[in-house]
């Protein structure tokens, strides 16, 4: 757009050269320039929360500029061109569901109430769940937070937690610690919340992606005002951008009691709340798929009715664009207060949006340039001339990798660079070379099942000095193609435990050979409707769909079976030295043995020491169990294996502090005792005092899950596993405190120079 936009949301912003594919044709003729995918892109990656629409109103007002727009206190934008009979009027909103802070807890979360409490899917706020958000200060800038989630590891099957549908249980964390703390941040009460958003461009025929559903009237209707002549409009033309949409139809409510029109085309989402006609069950309509056209939406589907919408189908007719009939609940809501009175000939107009109301709500392109077309036609009486705001894939996905060799970054910097580095179990290629990239000189070797193993030191053979062996994983939670369906939808299986919520109805990525490709992994059946449950990974499907409808369409994208699917990342700076990013599960430890090795460099002399980065963790320990069969067969099996993974923290509103209790921010962990092992007691004090004599902050206790060291256990090995404390395991929330990294990182170098 032509003003940039005081919004911090990165992940719509697609880069210049796929942008440039998507210009429309010059016109000039036109009063407005832009470009209508980027208008399209730039919409949907604005926040516009109800109330809250104000920044994304001035980007209208500043594209429509050179018409004289009017804004008024709600942030309705309002262009009229012409004058004298007739007088029309089209109207679009351009707010979106979302919440606005309505209290802050002692120890700095958010709480929060929702706009609109009432009128979106029951599972509106389970999708909202462990997801990265954006919370606005008093500045205007949008910083960055999470909605709490359940730790996957503290909760055992069919075991009661706190249900993540109500909204009693919603905290936003952004890295405060005090109420204090997040005022002094400009958040507080008021403060409006979105979903982080990431768009995706399916097989460069559909769109998905958060407020899609919510913004496309909006760009199809500014597109409309850059094909118009103002000069061949006849009669008066107004058309306005309404806020409030969603609570109560408040700025369309103001147009109508301001404007007086002889006829009204409203363009926006078809709204539900009626049976679908022939179709038995309890399913709400409307039910048409993308890719049907224009939708004239009507109280009664049966057939269209005289008036305005007869015009539009044969004006539809008569410029090749199709114009079908499905059911909508009406755009006035019932009130205390009167209603203004719509126009005698009024439509609703829109496009089908599949998944509505949900972060991977999905358009298709061909709707909107049809929807752009008739308004045109509407509005001019003209052909249009209709351009196609496609969102391609993204290009494939890099990273940070820009050190100079002759000097490392800070682990706040390798860190970052590992959590958007896409590494599935079994597909952890990408994290190697990132490992072998920041080892520099330190050349390590890769074994059979793809670990990464650097020895250190130079203790001679048969030297008393214990066998020490350090080992994080590369991997991280995912998916995997396992087979491609006739619709063209991707079958997927897990790798490694999750929480299937947090991902179904979100966007993904499928990472081929050739980049990677946008997706959205479908919800099950019924997941709209009141009575819905959540189904067992095993009773169902895990379907992904990438815009293909066919085998051969998948085979156009270069996906195949055994492709690896993950969710999105991107590591977020949260307050003061907290962070989020999906796969800190382990990242963390792999920039703590990286930084441990570039300190202790060639400084270990009669020391026996290996540093091991492991495959397959999340699917079982299959690299660390390579490892120890291999050395165990060589009679090198490790005297102490330190396995540095996450320490599951219960350090959450969300979790009982009956165990797992290790605040972040506090140090790194000794996870002395998991579902996997138990560490000697006399070895827990021992790294207790190491850590205290060198005055680095240290905690230990009782947590879930396993640790790469228990495969070494059998052999006779003793296991320490050490930890940092990890908020929303296994979620996109994950959350933690860098110091415990530096923490951890100080722990391994100190126990390699002296164990």
């Amino acid at each position: 757009m032509g003003k940039p936009l005081n919004c911090s949301i990165r992940r719509l912003a697609l880069p210049l050269t796929v942008l440039a594919l998507f210009a429309s044709p010059a016109r000039a003729q036109s009063a407005v320039s832009g470009s209508f995918a980027v208008d399209l892109r730039d919409f949907v990656a604005t926040p516009a929360v109800p109330g809250y629409e104000k920044q994304l109103s001035q980007a209208i007002a500043y594209e429509v500029a050179a018409l004289h727009p009017a804004v008024d206190n709600f942030g309705d934008v309002t262009v009229t061109i012409g004058g004298g009979a007739p007088r029309r009027l089209i109207v679009t909103p351009i707010d979106e569901p979302g919440y606005v802070v309505s209290g802050i807890t002692d120890d700095g979360y958010l709480r929060l109430q929702r706009l609109p409490q009432s009128g979106l899917p029951p599972i509106f706020n389970e999708l909202y769940s462990a997801q990265p958000v954006k919370v606005a200060a008093a500045s205007g800038k949008w910083i960055d937070g999470v909605i709490a989630g359940i730790s996957v590891h503290l909760h055992r099957a069919n075991e009661p937690r706190p249900s993540s549908s109500a909204i009693e249980n919603m905290y936003v964390d952004i890295g405060a610690s005090s109420a204090d703390e997040a005022r002094k941040a400009g958040v507080d009460v008021l403060s409006p919340v979105a979903i982080d958003r990431y768009s995706a461009g399916l097989s460069d025929t559909e769109i998905a992606g958060a407020s899609v559903g919510d913004k496309f009237g909006a760009a199809a209707v500014l597109e409309m005002l850059r094909e118009l002549d103002p000069s061949k409009i006849k009669g008066t033309l107004t058309v306005a951008f309404v806020a409030q949409q969603w609570v109560g139809a408040r700025g369309l409510q103001r147009i109508l009691n301001t404007v007086r029109a002889d006829e009204m085309i409203y363009v926006g989402r078809l709204l539900p709340g009626g049976a679908v006609p022939g179709v038995e069950g309890i399913h709400r309509a409307p039910r048409r798929e993308p890719g049907d056209g224009v939708l004239l939406g009507l109280a009664s589907t049966n057939g269209i009715p005289a008036g305005l919408a007869t015009d539009l189908k044969r004006l539809a007719d008569a410029n090749n664009i199709r114009l079908a009939v499905d059911y909508s609940a009406g755009i006035l809501p019932s009130s205390y207060l009167p209603m203004p009175t719509l126009p005698s000939r009024w439509v609703h107009l829109g496009i089908a949006t599949a998944w509505p109301d949900t972060p991977a709500e999905e358009i298709a392109n061909n709707d909107l340039d049809q929807l752009e077309g008739l308004l045109v036609a509407y509005a001019t009486g003209e052909a249009p001339n209709v351009p196609h705001p496609v969102f391609a894939s993204p290009v494939p996905s890099g990273t940070f990798s820009t050190w100079p060799t002759d000097s490392l970054p800070s682990r706040k910097l390798i860190l970052q660079s590992l959590v958007q580095t896409y590494a599935a179990s079994n597909h952890e290629q990408p994290m190697r070379d990132e490992v072998r990239y920041y080892l520099g000189d330190d050349k390590p070797e890769q074994d059979d099942a793809g670990n990464l193993i650097l020895h250190l030191g130079t203790a001679p053979a048969g030297a008393k000095t214990p066998k020490i062996l350090v080992v994080a994983h590369m991997d991280e939670i995912g998916f995997q193609v396992k087979s491609i369906s006739n619709d063209g939808r991707l079958e997927v299986a897990t790798l490694g435990g999750m929480d299937l919520s947090f991902y179904e109805g979100h966007p993904m990525l499928v990472h081929t050979p050739s980049g990677d490709r946008d997706g959205i992994m479908e919800l099950p059946p019924n997941w709209d409707e009141a009575n819905f449950v959540w189904p067992a990974e095993s009773d169902r499907a895990i379907r992904v769909d990438v815009g293909a409808r066919s085998p051969e369409e998948v085979a156009k994208l270069g996906i195949k079976v055994g492709d690896s699917v993950t969710i999105p990342k991107e590591y977020h700076a949260l307050l003061g030295t907290r962070a989020n990013g999906r796969s800190f599960d382990d990242r963390v430890g792999d920039t703590a043995l990286i930084s441990a090795a570039h300190e202790l460099g060639n400084s270990l002399k009669d020391r026996n020491v290996t540093f091991v980065w492991s495959t397959g963790e999340e699917l079982g320990l299959d690299g660390a169990e390579a490892v120890a069969k291999r050395l165990a067969a060589e009679g090198r099996t490790p005297d102490y294996v330190f396995a540095v993974d996450t320490f599951v923290s219960s350090d959450s509103p969300l979790e009982s502090k009956r165990f797992a209790d290790a605040p972040i921010g506090k140090g790194f962990v000794i996870r002395a005792i998991d579902d996997s092992n138990i560490a000697p007691r006399d070895a827990v004090e021992r790294v207790i005092k190491l850590a205290r004599e060198n005055h680095i902050p240290v905690q230990y206790g009782v947590t879930a899950g396993g640790n790469d060291g228990a495969a070494f256990v059998p052999h006779g090995a003793v296991d320490i596993a050490l930890g940092w404390p990890l908020r929303y395991s296994h979620s996109p929330a994950e959350v933690i405190d860098t110091r415990d990294v530096d923490a951890l990182a100080r722990i391994i170098e100190v126990i390699a120079r002296s164990w």
